[in-house]
């Protein structure tokens, strides 16, 4: 069977690389905000934190932090790449449907 939707598969996969795209650009801004945030505050507390031990705490804890929701950012990246054609494209088909609604005159539950 020969189908004659190349071009729409083709458009189609080029908005699951747009949507991609702007996510991962998204969330490497995130992380960048967030370490900048968290040593910022860090570093401006620092010299209010006269007890060694609670110093040690916290920086141990910041880094903690940062680890942790750094590497669950990476892996969700990983895990979109795997699977972002079923991601976005569920995403997208329920998009182009509620704008063909729209389009439609249907308003019904928006």
């Amino acid at each position: 069977m020969v189908s004659h939707s190349g071009g729409a598969d083709v458009h189609f996969a080029r908005r699951i690389d747009q949507m991609h795209a702007r996510d991962r650009a998204s969330l490497i801004i995130f992380v960048v905000v967030l370490w900048c945030t968290m040593l910022f505050a860090l570093f401006v507390v620092w010299p209010f934190i006269s007890v060694p031990a609670i110093r040690i705490i916290l920086a141990v804890f910041c880094a903690l932090v940062l680890l942790f929701n750094t590497a669950a950012i990476v892996a969700m990246l990983r895990h979109y790449v795997e699977d972002k054609e079923f991601i976005y494209g569920l995403d997208l088909k329920h998009l182009d449907e509620m704008q063909a609604r729209r389009r439609g005159g249907d308003h019904h539950g928006v």
